[in-house]
């Protein structure tokens, strides 16, 4: 197939890549040659400037996350790069312009796409795990899959608009979040909580930020916590959410941690409580008396990504300086600053969310 490249970058038959050769406690990973990727039909060919390192992408190299993830795939789906070149039949997309992805392949033609609803297309793969991510030089993504980013954002930050920014400004969306709220953040220390503890506190809500690194206190308070609780120190979290409530209960929680925190997190919620899945960090079952939830009249939901509108939101707002995507740290797209990558995220040491840049 036939593709329009553009003169500023060349563009390298071959690209480096980081492969993953063996999952679990101890990973092996190394960089590879690989052809560089030719954009098929709608898709357009990225130069990668920054991807984030989730703990989705931490899930698959230490070999607890399995199911779907392809074969041999180049992990990252936090990507964010500039146009190099687009298949024939892309208009509107055009080479040099800076971009950030979706988090899934989206075709932007089926029902789920055209209601909306682009993070659960149904012809999409998972970047990073159906299909190819971004910890590579280039990666080809569908044209519909992604958003413009303003030069006025650096790479870093624009690696984040997506996840985990998109997914919790969905969350916050989800669990209609209004200004008289109180609302709970659990792991408020990591990449999506320490931006859900953004996103709730532009809406006006009283944020109690909820996490086990004291040293993160005064950062969450910088990003619109009311209150942080150390949940290392003293008597069950869901007490101290009632004392600070008067016994209310909060009106929305939002939960990044999921297993480790239940049903603690369940005992936060008021009467009509909301509460938003975010995270599921360990995969084990959960007890849930349904009583619990029923004589609350909650609503507890999942959200699993970001729609396009959705993303488009988080550009916006941090283009206007509304929100602060959180970059701990940069390291280099390297089997050294992935290892230092899985170090940091394992030990929780990061403020938000490390990136990394090839």
């Amino acid at each position: 197939m036939s593709v329009m490249s553009v003169s500023f970058p060349e563009i390298s038959p071959t690209m480096s890549a980081l492969t993953l050769v063996e999952p679990g406690p101890t990973p092996r990973l190394t960089m590879t040659h690989r052809p560089t990727p030719t954009p098929g039909p709608g898709e357009v060919l990225l130069r990668v400037d920054a991807c984030g390192f989730c703990h989705h992408d931490l899930l698959v190299i230490s070999g607890v996350l399995r199911r779907g993830v392809a074969a041999g795939v180049t992990l990252g789906h936090e990507i964010t790069g500039t146009v190099v070149a687009t298949a024939p039949d892309v208009d509107g997309v055009e080479p040099g312009g800076r971009v950030v992805s979706l988090l899934t392949a989206a075709c932007g033609r089926c029902e789920r796409c055209l209601a909306g609803n682009e993070h659960r297309c149904l012809h999409g793969a998972g970047v990073g795990h159906g299909r190819d991510g971004g910890f590579a030089d280039y990666v080809a993504l569908p044209a519909s899959a992604l958003v413009p980013v303003p030069d006025a954002i650096p790479p870093e930050q624009a690696a984040l608009l997506a996840c985990p920014a998109g997914v919790a400004m969905s969350a916050v969306s989800a669990a209609s979040i209004a200004p008289t709220d109180t609302v709970v953040v659990t792991g408020a220390g990591g990449g999506l909580g320490a931006h859900a503890v953004q996103f709730a506190a532009t809406q006006g809500a009283q944020v109690i930020a909820v996490t086990t690194s004291p040293d993160k206190i005064s950062g969450l308070e910088s990003l619109g916590a009311s209150v942080v609780i150390d949940a290392n120190d003293g008597p069950d979290f869901s007490e101290i959410v009632m004392a600070l409530t008067d016994d209310a209960g909060a009106d929305a929680l939002i939960d990044t941690v999921g297993p480790p925190l239940w049903p603690t997190t369940l005992r936060c919620l008021a009467q009509y409580g909301r509460m938003a899945l975010l995270g599921d960090v360990t995969g084990e079952a959960v007890p849930l008396r349904l009583a619990e939830v029923i004589f609350r009249d909650a609503h507890i939901l999942g959200v699993s990504g970001a729609s396009r509108s959705t993303l488009q939101q988080t550009v916006d707002m941090a283009a206007t300086g509304q929100i602060r995507p959180v970059v701990s740290d940069t390291l280099p797209l390297t089997p050294e600053g992935i290892y230092e990558a899985i170090r940091l995220v394992s030990g929780r040491r990061p403020l938000g969310r490390v990136v990394l840049t090839p």
